[in-house]
């Protein structure tokens, strides 16, 4: 059996990933890792031997039938089984399977954070070169806040995930779909039902995957001695060293309850006056860089429409204090319908990114919540997760 010692940024899931490894024989292995919120540098794991998948030759076998049925290709099946060919197959031998590949650069190997994000950008500027790539901004500690821009047509949409640190698993539901636009450009493909060349031409989607990028590494690595606010954080989390429910920023602000519409009634009924880690406003709208950031881009850019992907309970909020136009509603009718959502009136909510819009523009706006269950939603979720925001990322695109 292997050691492995634990460094900056890994987590049980990542290093199962790079090993080849289920996470339950990660922690089989090391049954203690269970016990305790983060792995913490310099610890030792130890890494049982990858178990390949194995397959049993069944009469009447050939390797485009096997290839097909585990979506594989017949020169991998090849390469890891010299010697067999669809001539010399014989019922009952046991052939080795290699893992499985995605036809996606986006996709999940342990949690998502900045780091995965800075990564993909890199590559999805030389696969995907319709994809322009900015920076909008930067964090409190300075990690940048990255927006995306798609199309050449006059009107400009937006869409922002991840605003919520433990809703994390927005960002690459969205960075799939923007794979998946710029990837049916090349091909004139259609996607979810949509035309992404009429998109293209039509309007111009602007993306920020990961609005809260501090907020988002805190909640999936936690916090040690040697970071600038570890004795804050501890104190603002009730001293508790697990930060997988944190919703803020890595100052205990909300950035859900940072932007200018009613902010001070919001103030006054979340109650909080405070870091925390969530619902605190913070001591003036828009007094957090993320939350400036986001603003400044959407003022910049004057969509005629937005979204904001938030995590969970399958329901799209659509108004704000009647200062939406009257076509959102049958919008929101439309976006749940193509993932199956719930479209819901809200009531008693203010300072929200689709509240300042929609007041500030009298457009459009709409608050998604992906996906079901409690944040950070398991990541055995996450291509499912993937179809309902790329349905509905679809259809957001396509409404007239």
């Amino acid at each position: 059996m292997q050691q492995y010692v634990v460094q900056k940024g890994d987590t049980l899931r990542r290093v199962a990933a790079r090993n080849g490894l289920a996470l339950e024989q990660l922690l089989t292995a090391n049954p203690w890792a269970a016990q305790q919120p983060y792995l913490k540098k310099g610890q030792l794991l130890y890494l049982p031997s990858s178990l390949r998948r194995r397959y049993i030759i069944q009469e009447g076998d050939t390797l485009e039938r096997i290839g097909a049925a585990f979506r594989l290709s017949v020169g991998a099946l090849i390469d890891l089984n010299p010697g067999l060919t669809d001539h010399s197959l014989p019922p009952g031998k046991t052939m080795v399977l290699p893992a499985p590949s995605s036809a996606h650069l986006i996709r999940l190997a342990g949690e998502y954070g900045p780091n995965e994000l800075e990564r993909d950008i890199q590559e999805m500027r030389i696969r995907y070169p319709a994809l322009k790539w900015t920076v909008i901004g930067t964090s409190v500690l300075g990690k940048p806040i990255y927006a995306a821009s798609i199309g050449v047509g006059p009107k400009a949409l937006h869409m922002n995930a991840a605003l919520h640190a433990n809703e994390w698993i927005t960002a690459p539901c969205l960075l799939r779909f923007a794979e998946d636009y710029a990837k049916a450009l090349s091909g004139s493909t259609r996607i979810y039902g949509g035309d992404p060349e009429a998109w293209y031409t039509e309007y111009t989607l602007w993306i920020v995957p990961m609005a809260n990028p501090d907020g988002v590494e805190l909640v999936q690595e936690g916090v040690t001695p040697d970071h600038p606010y570890y004795d804050r954080l501890l104190d603002w989390n009730y001293g508790r060293e697990d930060f997988r429910r944190w919703k803020a920023n890595i100052r205990g602000v909300d950035l859900g309850d940072q932007f200018p519409a009613h902010w001070e009634e919001e103030v006054e009924r979340r109650g909080k006056t405070g870091p925390c880690p969530q619902d605190y406003a913070g001591t003036d709208p828009l007094c957090e860089p993320e939350a400036r950031a986001l603003y400044e881009h959407t003022l910049d850019i004057s969509p005629v429409r937005a979204v904001s992907l938030h995590s969970q309970g399958k329901e799209i909020y659509w108004n704000y204090r009647d200062y939406e136009p009257p076509e959102t509603e049958d919008w929101a009718r439309i976006l749940g319908k193509a993932a199956g959502y719930r479209p819901v009136k809200l009531q008693g909510s203010d300072a929200g990114y689709k509240d300042w819009f929609i007041q500030h523009y009298r457009r459009p706006g709409f608050t998604v919540e992906i996906g079901f269950g409690v944040n950070p939603l398991p990541l055995e979720d996450f291509e499912d997760l993937c179809v309902e925001a790329g349905s509905i990322a679809a259809a957001f695109m396509s409404l007239k």
